[in-house]
C-alpha cells in the first residue's frame, strides 16, 4: 500500500515538474502550437472543406528589420506640408515623401509573401501584356515572390517575358466577349472562380490591375495592407463628395445617397490579403449578378460596387494617384513621381463593341 502511494506522489510530482518547465518554456518567450482563427473561407491546411484546421492566412507581422541597417532619420517635424496623409480614420495615406524605401523593404522583404496579380487580356488587349510584364518585372515588387494570373481569350498571344527569380506567368483562358462590360464584369466572375480553384492554394496577397497600364517607376511594399484602395486620379482633390461619379440610382446595389462617400476609387488597381480580396470581388460580382436580375447595370459597372464595399468597409490603407496615373493627363506638382499609368488608345478600335 505504501509502495502504491508513493509511486502516485513520484507522478504527481513530475507532472508537477512538467507543468511548471512548460510555463517558464512559454515566459521565455517561446510558443506551442495551436489552430489559430482565420476569416470566413480562410484557406486552413490539411482541410479541403475549409472548416477546421491550421491557419495558413498570410498576415503582416511584427515590424522588424536586421541590425546595422543604413538610412535617413526619420522626422517629426518635416515631411509633405502640401498633401494629407492619414484619412480620418487613420489609416495611411501613401504619397511619396512619407515612406522610407529602404526601411519598407528590409521589413517587408523578411515576411515574404506570395503575391498574386490578376489582369485581364481579353481580345485585342492582349498587345498590353509585353509592356506591362517588362515593367512591371523592373518596377513591381522587385526582389518579391510574384504570380501575374493573365486571363485572356488568346492564349498564344501571351508573349515570353524574362521573368525574375520566384516570379511566374499563370494563364487562365476563359471565354471572349462581345461587349468591353462583359469583360469587366466578367473580371468579378472569373476571378472569384480562380481564387477559389487555384490562387488560394498559390498566393497570400491579391492584386486587381488593368492590362493597358505601364509601370514607371517603383510599386514597392509600402502599398500592402490588409486592404489597399487607390484615390481615382479625376476625384482625389477639390470635389465635393455630392460631384463622385457614385452610383445614384437607388435600383442598383451599388446605390450611395448624395450625402455620403470619403473619396472615390479606381478600379483599375487594388489589393489586399488574399482573403480580404477574395470577399470584396466576390461582393461585386454577386451585387452585380442581383443588379442583371433587377434590370440595371451600375453607372461604371464593378467600380461603383467596389466604392460602395469601401464606404462601409474602409480600406487599411489608401494609396494616393501615384498608383494609378492616366498618360492622357498632366501632372500636377502634388504628384511627385507616377509609378504605374494608363496608357493612350483608341478605345471605338480595341473594344469589342468599339468602345461603346
Amino acid at each position: 500500500m505504501l509502495c502504491y502511494i508513493s509511486r502516485i506522489h513520484i507522478f504527481a510530482s513530475l507532472a508537477s515538474l512538467l507543468v511548471f518547465l512548460g510555463g517558464i518554456y512559454i515566459y521565455l518567450g517561446h510558443s506551442t502550437p495551436s489552430s489559430s482563427i482565420c476569416p470566413d473561407n480562410g484557406w486552413r491546411i490539411g482541410d479541403p472543406t475549409m472548416q477546421t484546421g491550421i491557419c495558413n492566412c498570410w498576415r503582416i507581422g511584427e515590424l522588424t528589420m536586421q541590425t546595422g541597417l543604413k538610412y535617413a532619420q526619420p522626422s517629426t517635424q518635416n515631411g509633405r506640408t502640401d498633401v494629407n496623409s492619414v484619412t480620418n480614420w487613420n489609416a495611411p495615406l501613401v504619397w511619396e515623401g512619407t515612406f522610407d524605401p529602404v526601411v519598407i523593404d528590409a521589413i517587408y522583404k523578411k515576411m515574404d509573401p506570395r503575391v498574386a496579380v490578376v489582369v485581364f487580356a481579353v481580345g485585342k488587349y492582349t498587345r498590353f501584356l509585353k509592356g506591362f510584364l517588362e515593367s512591371g518585372e523592373k518596377y513591381f515588387l522587385v526582389d518579391f515572390r510574384v504570380t501575374y494570373y493573365i486571363f485572356t481569350d488568346h492564349e498564344q498571344d501571351v508573349p515570353k517575358i524574362k521573368l525574375g527569380k520566384g516570379r511566374n506567368i499563370s494563364v487562365v483562358t476563359i471565354p471572349s466577349a462581345k461587349r468591353w462590360q462583359e469583360v469587366v464584369l466578367g473580371r468579378m466572375k472569373w476571378t472569384t472562380i480562380t481564387i477559389e480553384e487555384q490562387i488560394r492554394n498559390e498566393s497570400d496577397y491579391l492584386y486587381m490591375m488593368d492590362i493597358d497600364s505601364v509601370f514607371h517607376s517603383r510599386f514597392g511594399a509600402e502599398s500592402l495592407s490588409q486592404l489597399s484602395a487607390v484615390l481615382h486620379r479625376g476625384y482625389y482633390k477639390n470635389r465635393p463628395r455630392d460631384q463622385f461619379p457614385y452610383e445614384r440610382r437607388p435600383k442598383s446595389k451599388a446605390y450611395i445617397p448624395i450625402d455620403e462617400g470619403d473619396y472615390y476609387y479606381t478600379a483599375a488597381v487594388w489589393g489586399g490579403y488574399l482573403e480580404d480580396m477574395y470577399k470584396l470581388v466576390k461582393y461585386c460580382y454577386t451585387q452585380s449578378e442581383e443588379d442583371a436580375k433587377n434590370g440595371i447595370e451600375a453607372v461604371w459597372q464593378e467600380e461603383s460596387h467596389l466604392n460602395k464595399y469601401l464606404l462601409y468597409n474602409k480600406p487599411t490603407k489608401v494609396l494616393s494617384p501615384e498608383y494609378l496615373w492616366s498618360d492622357y493627363d498632366s501632372i500636377p506638382e502634388d504628384i511627385k513621381v507616377v509609378r504605374i499609368s494608363q496608357l493612350v488608345k483608341n478605345y471605338a478600335e480595341v473594344r469589342p463593341n468599339g468602345g461603346r
